[in-house]
This record gives C-alpha cells, structure tokens and sequence, in this order.
C-alpha cells in the first residue's frame, strides 16, 4: 500500500494490475477500509485487463488529515477526495465502483466531474431522494447504535450487525466474518469518523436529477432481500440514469458475496467495455464511433 497528498488529506491506496491498462477506481463503504475490497475481488477485474485502485474514504482507514478541516462535510466533499486522488495519480478519468456510501460517492462524482467518469458502477446504494433504499427499522437502530469500546464488541457488534443484513442465499463463513472484522479494528477503528461520514450521506441532497443527466455506461447492481438500503434505492438509481442497466439478485442482502464476485467482476468489466463504443464527449452525452 502507499499514500499520496491529494488536497487536504494524504490518501492511503493500493493498486493491483498493470500500470498502462485503463483504470477502475473502487470506493468504499461507510465506516469501511480499502480493504473491504478484498484482494480476491481486486485480482478478478485486475485479470479483465484494468488497473485497480482501492482507497481509504475521508475520516476512515490510514487516510489521515493533513490540515485542519471542519468535521462537517457531504458526498460531495468524498467525491472531490477522489479526484484529488486521480489527480495526484495523474489518472485523466476512471471507471467507478461504488458500494452503498461508496455508490452515493461516485454518483455524485459522475455528476460533479462528469469528464473524470469512464463508466460507472452503483452497488447497493440509492439516489438520496428520502423515499427509496431507506433501512427496516431494527436495521436503522443496530446502524447508529452506540460504538463499542473493546475489540471483542467491535467484533460482536459486527458479527450481529452481519446476521441482520447478510444474505438468506449465501450465508457467511462465521470464522471468516470475525477475522474480517479483527482485521478492519486492527487496521484502523475510527467510529467518529463513520458519524460524520453517516452526517454527508443525511446532509447531502437528492441526485436523482443530476443522475437524469449522466452519459456514460452505468450498471446498478442490488440485492433484493437488502434490509439496509432496500431494494427501490437501486431500482430508483438506475431509473434516473439513463440507458443504465439493472442486475438485481435474489436472495442477497447488503453484501457482495464470495460466490458472486466472479459474474460481479465480468459484469463490470463488461459496463467498462462499453465505454469504449460510447466514449465521454462532455461528461453528459455519447457519441458512437
């Protein structure tokens, strides 16, 4: 891994693949490290023939502040983090991953920097209008409960937060889930940062117009048994976009499980192919070759 100042904030990231293969920037949860993308998952689009790049978001992980800011802020200010990254990498446009937060932050990206996007993935997310993708009721209070304190409720929490919005089709590994949460805490634990990143996602206003304009191939991908952002957030995010395509699964919660991650890496790869028959003129519009 390494790290790069770009803007306020020296950014920790890690890259798989070649350096002249096109770029997929991926982006994660709330409260989630880089390596919430697991390297299984980065190799697989690696092996599609794209440079990825996984990072850690404002207020989580390595990524640490390099001046003083203020502690509040929206998705817009996480996706200008993310082309400060691209800039600092002098990577001209990529194509974006986003999962839950990480989709609300490249649906603002591709908005705001239209000419940045190649083409853009929205997984397990919503377009921010108060309406669809919002949570169950117990899944809301387990979300904004109190942070524990210790790395044995940390991974109690998480284990139990897991069992409420896992997958009724692919069960976790019990094992598996608990050292991946041991290794989240021992990286880095940063709960005041996840509220203030839980306040941009709040705080921040309805895309569902700004999406109205997006040009560039987009995939939507959900999960229809997702208590946390239910399923009309995705149906919603690919309705506003156009031309975007929709891939949703039965029986698979707010997760990305193992067993699909490799249709999951040729789905992407295969929206990121399209670009290449619709390349971004303006940011908002496609012109065929």
């Amino acid at each position: 891994m390494a790290q790069v100042r770009a803007g306020s904030l020296a950014i920790e990231y890690e890259v798989f693949g070649r350096p002249e293969h096109p770029v997929i920037l991926l982006v994660a949860d709330l409260g989630s490290q880089l390596i919430s993308w697991r390297t299984e998952f980065c190799e697989l689009l690696a092996g599609h023939g794209y440079r990825v790049i996984r990072f850690d978001n404002r207020d989580s992980g390595l990524t640490a502040t390099l001046v003083p800011l203020g502690t509040a802020y929206r998705l817009a200010d996480l996706a200008d983090d993310a082309v400060a990254l691209l800039d600092a990498l002098r990577i001209p446009a990529a194509h974006l991953v986003g999962v839950s937060m990480g989709g609300m932050i490249v649906q603002q990206l591709a908005i705001d920097h239209p000419t940045r996007v190649r083409s853009l993935c929205s997984l397990l997310s919503h377009p921010g209008d108060r309406v669809n993708g919002e949570p169950r009721p117990d899944v809301a209070a387990a979300f904004v409960a109190r942070p524990a304190s210790t790395r044995e409720q940390v991974i109690g929490n998480g284990v139990h937060f897991h069992q409420l919005v896992g997958s009724p089709d692919h069960p976790a590994d019990p094992e598996e889930l608990i050292d991946r949460v041991g290794e989240s805490y021992d990286r880095a634990y940063r709960p005041d940062g996840s509220l203030r990143q839980l306040f941009a996602v709040r705080s921040s206003p309805d895309r569902t117009e700004g999406l109205r304009r997006v040009g560039v191939p987009t995939l939507v991908v959900h999960g229809d048994a997702d208590p946390l952002i239910e399923p009309s957030g995705g149906k919603a995010t690919a309705a506003a976009v156009p031309d975007a395509e929709l891939w949703l699964i039965p029986g698979v919660g707010h997760e990305l499980p193992r067993a699909l991650w490799p249709e999951l890496a040729a789905r992407i790869a295969r929206n990121a192919e399209r670009s290449r028959k619709f390349p971004v003129t303006d940011g908002f519009t496609r012109t065929a070759d």
